[in-house]
């Protein structure tokens, strides 16, 4: 269909696109497409849908900033790796337009890392175990230094959220990174010294012990223990 055609069907550019969009998904699906597996052309999709190749590299653009496909220069697309970046987007515009506040994103992040460390508990690799031992310590090791904490934090819940088995928890706990970005000063400052902060850091130290241990029921606390510390601290601070 050409551009004029396009018009004179009365549909608007943007059902053109999710045409697009819907038939390059379709593909995918039926055809039970891996990671990594080549697409056809931009060309062959445009003609299935009955569309111009404008319309068609449109739907593909589309597709490419939700992450559900890679495209590149000179080369056919691929079906891409599911990531964290569209929910964490989805996320903070949901926090920005006040659709959500934090304190609700800290009540689902901290029912999702409750069923998360419990399965690390039962499923952990021993390297993993390992891995989460050492970034606890690292954290009281370099508990002068917040930014670096902040940033073995986010590692620490991430590898836990690894060592689960379930890519779903990965994604979510992931997706959480942004958020964490702006609260975390915010709750580390609001802590009255820093016996109050090496506690919260520490606290990091007893769910890695639980994973090590294989104790699901004691890793459970210990996670909890540790988000009530975290949301007592930003409440403390006036963060909603």
């Amino acid at each position: 269909m050409s551009a004029p055609e396009e018009a004179a069907s009365g549909e608007q550019p943007s059902s053109l696109v999710d045409r697009v969009m819907s038939e390059v998904s379709r593909h995918i699906r039926d055809n039970t497409l891996p990671v990594g597996a080549t697409l056809p052309s931009e060309a062959e999709f445009a003609a299935r849908a009955g569309v111009s190749r404008a319309v068609a590299r449109e739907g593909f653009r589309g597709l490419a900033a939700l992450k559900l496909i890679d495209i590149g220069n000179g080369r056919r697309a691929r079906v891409a790796a599911a990531d964290e970046t569209v929910t964490s987007l989805l996320i903070e515009h949901a926090v920005h337009t006040k659709q959500v506040n934090i304190q609700q994103i800290l009540d689902v992040r901290r029912s999702i890392e409750l069923r998360t460390v419990v399965l690390a508990a039962l499923r952990r690799t021993t390297r993993e175990a390992s891995d989460i031992t050492s970034i606890a310590e690292e954290m009281l090791q370099r508990f002068d230094e917040p930014t670096r904490v902040m940033e073995l934090d986010m590692s620490f819940h991430e590898l836990v959220a690894r060592a689960s088995r379930n890519p779903l928890f990965s994604l979510l706990v992931g997706s959480f990174r942004v958020i964490t970005h702006e609260t975390w000063a915010i709750g580390w400052a609001s802590r009255p010294n820093d016996e109050a902060r090496r506690e919260s850091v520490g606290s990091h130290s007893l769910i890695a012990s639980a994973i090590e241990a294989r104790n699901p029921q004691a890793a459970e606390r210990a996670m909890a223990d540790h988000f009530d510390l975290t949301i007592k601290a930003l409440l403390n601070a006036g963060v909603t």
